[in-house]
């Protein structure tokens, strides 16, 4: 860019949302290590678009939706493919579990199939609208009205369902 002004504004942006869009990375993914990935590149295409996004003050959601797209466009490469058939993968470890104190819902998350899980992220915990979701995922409106519905009843289960504190407090 080379702008200096326009670069501090940058670091800047990039201080004071690192974390947020780490854990959105990580609620689309379901991985910390690929999460951290995600933002990494999310935030590469965004400072060589940073002086005509700036202008536009549309910083977030264009970062979102890079974000999102990255993370399609990951899960379609043919590595991911052969994980997620459980064939033997050299580029990637498996994938993480989620921290054992993380937060019931974010490991709720997690066990939702991959679409189910970027619809009800976006629908629900950016507030996205089916429209706005739709856009972002390249689906039509339907199918994210459909995944919605399955995720949430999903969603709903996996939180009904007792952890394994909860076993111990009964014994």
């Amino acid at each position: 860019m080379g702008n200096i002004k326009s670069d501090a504004a940058f670091t800047e942006y990039v201080a004071a949302r690192q974390r947020q869009y780490r854990r959105l990375a990580y609620t689309l993914c379901g991985d910390w290590h690929r999460s951290e990935d995600l933002v990494q590149v999310a935030f590469t295409k965004l400072y060589l678009a940073w002086p005509r996004i700036q202008r536009q003050g549309a910083e977030d959601s264009y970062l979102r939706r890079i974000l999102v797209r990255t993370n399609i466009d990951e899960s379609r490469r043919a590595w991911r493919r052969h994980e997620r058939l459980g064939l033997p993968s050299l580029d990637r470890a498996e994938p993480t579990p989620p921290p054992e104190d993380a937060a019931p819902v974010i490991a709720a998350l997690a066990r939702l199939p991959e679409m189910q899980r970027k619809v009800v992220v976006l629908r629900f915990w950016l507030d996205l609208s089916v429209e706005q979701t739709a856009d972002d995922l390249k689906i039509a409106p339907g199918t994210v009205k459909a995944h919605t519905h399955a995720g949430l009843h999903r969603l709903r289960d996996l939180l009904a369902e007792p952890t394994a504190s909860d076993h111990k407090e009964l014994a």
